[in-house]
């Protein structure tokens, strides 16, 4: 079968790389993809912005399946043109995609259907945000509404910090249109855990988790990012804690969306607060994490087509999934001012020598290739990721291979699972 994968970053190349491991697939695509994806599929131009850019591609190879990646062209409805079409597509609608591409719909739909979150307040003005404050506690997070790439959120340490960030946000300044609206939330303590699951639009089956690093620097300091690093674990949660979420925050969500005529099928990922309150939904993404999306397929054994043709088929079940009890890590090599502004360009050296390493595999976000030479073309650059028996020597074993890697202004988090070691 032909497999077409959207997007071109990290997440990307770890989908690319678990799908060519199928004995099912005769032909792997993916649109753009990358400098490192280019090793394990064809890439094709598109334009992952342009849903008559991915028709014409989708047209011209006619793929048995598509994957898709980021979240832009879910919100777009990729998924919804392509059905049309009669193409199978992994992914939820535009309609269901909402969870992802816009907070106040996310909030205001776990309050209606008792999905436990932060308190909130949504905000259109200035003066509603200025009115709203007092009602809170500091720290606030303001998040903006819409699409921000991982960084539309700010945890604001006083209600003056709330307000002015809130209005950059409103302004279209700091994060452009998806600032339209604003939401104000409750600061939540606590660990973060990345809890994601398949659907079929009625019944859930859950991966295994994992944990997110986003800010970017040590101890959990500087601004957030799209994800610094992430692990996986068999320990993260217990069986008793996994059927908890499933049915008090997966099954809940899935049944929600589809009695308002949204049916959800795809993965979804709850990102989730584990507080002294219980678990706490802190976002919802309609697509594979980025970077867990690594240290979690480290860990799948069985052959992810039959689990996506599962999802779209409407069969999901639990034994479309076989995980090894080994633990995964994967730390973020970023580009110098990464994540604010940043140079691209630079020459990448020892990926050779990280690829002759057992249970290792760099996964490539942003780079490119010319003559068998790779430079970055991004900020978030290389996603290390390596499994063994526990995770201290996956921690070690991910940092060894990192040491192993150099280019002009590189940064990482050199912290990456430390709390849970601690433990």
């Amino acid at each position: 079968m032909k497999v077409l994968v959207i997007g071109g970053g990290g997440r990307e190349h770890a989908l690319v790389w678990k799908l060519a491991q199928s004995p099912r697939i005769t032909k792997l695509y993916c649109a753009p993809g990358n400098g490192g994806i280019a090793l394990d599929a064809e890439c094709v131009p598109a334009d992952v912005k342009n849903l008559d850019s991915l028709v014409a591609l989708a047209t011209k190879l006619q793929p048995d399946l598509t994957v898709v990646g980021p979240e832009l062209p879910l919100t777009l409805g990729v998924v919804d043109e392509f059905q049309s079409h009669g193409w199978p597509i992994f992914g939820p609608t535009r309609a269901a995609a909402q969870l992802e591409s816009s907070k106040s719909f996310a909030k205001e739909f776990m309050q209606r259907h008792r999905i436990p979150t932060a308190h909130y307040a949504i905000c259109k003005t200035v003066d509603e945000v200025r009115a709203t404050l007092p009602h809170f506690h500091t720290p606030i997070v303001v998040k903006a509404d819409g699409l921000a790439a991982g960084k539309g959120v700010v945890v604001a340490k006083t209600k003056e910090e709330a307000a002015s960030v809130a209005v950059e946000m409103l302004s279209g300044k700091m994060v452009g249109a998806a600032g339209t609206l604003v939401v104000l939330e409750e600061c939540l303590t606590g660990d973060e855990l990345s809890f994601l699951v398949f659907s079929d639009g009625e019944r859930v089956v859950p991966l295994v988790a994992a944990q997110d690093h986003k800010r970017v620097g040590d101890g959990d300091s500087g601004p957030n990012t799209g994800g610094m690093g992430a692990y996986s674990t068999a320990t993260i949660v217990d069986d008793k804690m996994r059927d908890w979420l499933v049915h008090h925050i997966a099954e809940p969500v899935i049944a929600g969306m589809k009695a308002e005529g949204a049916e959800y099928k795809g993965v979804l990922y709850c990102g989730l607060m584990m507080t002294a309150r219980g678990p706490m939904v802190l976002e919802f993404n309609c697509r594979f994490g980025d970077p867990e999306t690594q240290p979690i397929l480290m860990r799948l054994e069985s052959d992810l087509v039959e689990a996506l043709e599962a999802s779209v088929g409407g069969r999901v079940s639990e034994g479309d999934f076989r995980w090894s009890p080994d633990a995964s890590a994967c730390v973020v090599i970023a580009s110098a001012g990464y994540p604010g502004t940043f140079e691209a360009g630079k020459k990448i050296a020892g990926l050779e020598s990280v690829g002759a390493m057992e249970r290792v595999k760099v996964f490539h976000a942003a780079t490119s290739r010319r003559d068998d030479v790779y430079f970055t073309s991004g900020g978030r650059v290389l996603g290390v990721t390596a499994r063994a028996p526990d995770l201290a020597t996956a921690v070690e074993r991910a940092y060894a291979a990192v040491s192993m890697i150099g280019f002009e202004g590189m940064h990482y988090r050199k912290d990456i699972a430390a709390r849970a070691l601690k433990k």
